[in-house]
């Protein structure tokens, strides 16, 4: 019997010899290659903590000591020790969430997958370890890619004042994030070298000068005055260690009898440890160690035994926009790039190679990139910072207080925006629309296909006196959605054939061919439509007041939160203009959504064509007076349809 099958809790790996669980490591390896070619996901990372998972287990009691990670991504491995082995459905609806999830397990903590966060959660449940008096132990594990956040530097800044708080720190240093980590935090660490023994000759000296009358403790004193210089001479100086913080390291990350000796010194000390490891992306599998790139961070389905895609979807809004920032850098030499640490998945490889100098990547630090772009744009440049959309909510200071009050020329890309689906609450895109309507003076545009990405990017990098923002879904981008007229600066996607329609229809970015559909599915009921993209959703278009005056509803639908999003901006736009006409509006609940299909969570909260015509024929059959067969004929609609 394999290994693995016996393991159903971290205890069971209590009993397990040293060439059992290197031969477990092997297990683990090949059934994620299996497994994650099967159904995708986040496969380099968790084969190189295959044999540092197992230590941290051995040497820690989950769940009552708490093993968090930064990020999710990596904890794979620690599904497969906690008693979690089916990954037939991983991040599929109904099956296991690609990150921890408090839900499927008392194992997992921290689910919100936001890099550079585990130190901060650590600070806090050590200390309310210590206030509520608890012997648990906290041990947090963070890639060297999170720690070029600023936000870890925060946490390292309040761990180390406490000397006599345990928590153990393990840094997973693989040289990588998604791509190789830059920096000068990454050349620190890979000229980081142990200072074991100094310490106990000092201890030593220490206890020796102490007890030696008049001379011994200013001789200590000045010893350890000379604390870095000798350190230096020894072996290069600590950054944790000039901290105050205690330091282990480096282990392999790949030997399971140095990890659990580490770990364990690590564990017997009454404060703060930092226990670094070198591990490798992508281990044991040899088409992710040969992909430079980003080691197999993250597949889609794929050949287990060539690493091969086994299907193409096409062309992707990600690659889109990245075939049209290479244009824009070779016509302008003015226009730059901001990445922070994505530089593949936002789609700026090409421009990176063509243009070397002109790419930033800032790290995992959000709000220094949006800082840094507004110092580019003063200096005459215009930068172009490519985010994902869930990540923008970390910069929205400096988007506000950097960028926008000062006025400047930034153009923010955000990709995935919208229902993202398969990789859970964390990473749907679904608040900017609603964040940045208070910002001052910035567009926000949400091209509904290709074309339009290509044009409202060039539109958004013409602005050089406030932030512009683009933004766009995840996933292949379907086929152009011609206009069929315009009216103030919107496009008309369908026009009424009356001079007295019913519905006007505001259809936002992507969502454009359903809500065609909708309106398809309202004709055949005798409600005339009008859709139209304002394409540039903020500020609402002068045009539209005048436009929603003409019709007897107004509906809008977005990929983007209710409370806050377009449709409150229009009907706001509205009630300034006295335009008194009903409005509904269509998008995403406040609430996290978990983890299924793009489609799929878009049918759970009804943003289907069907679910929005059925409502809007009811709001215009109460007006008319006749509202209780108006969603069933919907239904008869649709029915016959398919």
């Amino acid at each position: 019997m394999p290994l693995l099958t016996r393991i159903t809790g971290p205890r069971d790996l209590d009993r397990l010899s040293l060439e059992e669980l290197n031969q477990l490591a092997e297990e683990i390896r090949t059934f994620l290659v299996d497994a994650v070619s099967k159904t995708g996901g986040h496969l380099g990372p968790n084969l190189g903590v295959v044999e540092l998972t197992l230590a941290l287990h051995r040497v820690f009691d989950s769940p009552k000591d708490k093993v968090l990670w930064d990020t999710g991504h990596q904890s794979y491995v620690h599904k497969l020790l906690t008693g979690r082995q089916d990954f037939s459905r991983l991040k599929m609806k109904g099956g296991l969430s690609g990150y921890p999830s408090q839900g499927e397990s008392e194992h997992d903590v921290i689910e919100n997958s936001h890099a550079s966060t585990v130190l901060g959660w650590a600070d806090g449940i050590a200390k309310a370890n210590q206030v509520m008096e608890r012997d648990d132990r906290v041990v947090a594990v963070i890639g060297d890619g999170a720690l070029t956040g600023g936000m870890a530097w925060e946490a390292l800044n309040n761990i180390a004042a406490a000397k006599d708080r345990p928590l153990v720190i393990v840094v997973n240093d693989n040289e990588r994030s998604y791509a190789p980590t830059i920096g000068g935090l990454a050349d620190h660490l890979a000229t980081l070298r142990t200072t074991d023994g100094y310490e106990r000759f000092l201890a030593r000296g220490k206890d020796l000068l102490e007890r030696t009358p008049v001379v011994g403790r200013p001789l200590y004193d000045t010893l350890h005055g000379a604390k870095k210089g000798l350190k230096d001479f020894i072996a290069p100086q600590g950054m944790f260690e000039d901290l105050g913080l205690k330091y282990v390291g480096p282990i392999d990350g790949h030997d399971v009898e140095a990890l659990e000796s580490a770990l364990t010194r690590a564990k017997r000390f009454g404060g703060p440890v930092i226990v670094h490891c070198l591990t490798e992306k992508g281990r044991g599998y040899q088409p992710a160690l040969a992909d430079e790139a980003d080691r197999f961070h993250a597949v889609g389905k794929i050949h287990p035994d060539t690493g091969l895609p086994i299907s193409s979807s096409g062309a992707d809004w990600t690659s889109v926009f990245g075939e049209e920032m290479l244009k824009l850098g070779e016509e302008r030499r003015d226009v730059v790039a901001i990445t922070a640490a994505m530089l593949q998945p936002v789609g700026l490889e090409k421009f990176a190679k063509a243009f070397p100098d002109r790419v930033y990547d800032v790290g995992i630090a959000e709000q220094h990139g949006a800082v840094s772009a507004a110092g580019l744009a003063h200096g005459g440049v215009h930068p172009v910072f490519a985010v994902y959309a869930t990540f923008l909510n970390r910069a929205f200071d400096q988007v506000l207080m950097d960028v926008a009050l000062h006025k400047c020329g930034v153009t923010f890309v955000l990709d995935r925006a919208g229902v993202t689906g398969t990789d859970g609450a964390s990473h749907n895109g679904m608040w900017d629309m609603s964040i940045l309507q208070v910002v001052p003076g910035l567009r926000l545009a949400a091209p509904r296909d290709a074309d339009q990405v290509r044009a409202q990017l060039r539109e958004a990098v013409e602005v050089d006196d406030a932030p512009t923002v683009v933004r766009f879904s995840k996933g292949a981008v379907g086929p152009a959605v011609p206009a069929v007229g315009r009216v103030g600066g919107m496009d008309v996607l369908r026009a009424p054939g009356t001079d007295t329609p019913d519905v006007l229809l505001v259809s936002v970015g992507a969502l454009a061919p359903m809500c065609l559909e909708v309106a398809d599915l309202l004709n055949k009921q005798g409600i005339s439509t009008t859709v139209v993209d304002p394409r540039w959703v903020k500020p609402v278009d002068e045009a539209m007041a005048p436009l929603a005056e003409r019709h007897r509803v107004v509906v809008t639908v977005e990929d983007n939160s209710r409370v806050g999003g377009v449709g409150s901006a229009v009907a706001q736009a509205l009630r300034d203009a006295g335009v008194d006409v009903p409005l509904r509006d269509f998008g995403i609940p406040p609430r996290f959504l978990d983890h299924a299909t793009r489609a799929e969570v878009l049918a759970e909260i009804g943003l289907t064509a069907p679910d929005i015509a059925r409502q809007v024929t009811g709001l215009v059959a109460k007006l008319d007076g006749r509202y209780d067969r108006a969603g069933a004929e919907v239904d008869q609609v649709e029915a016959a349809r398919d």
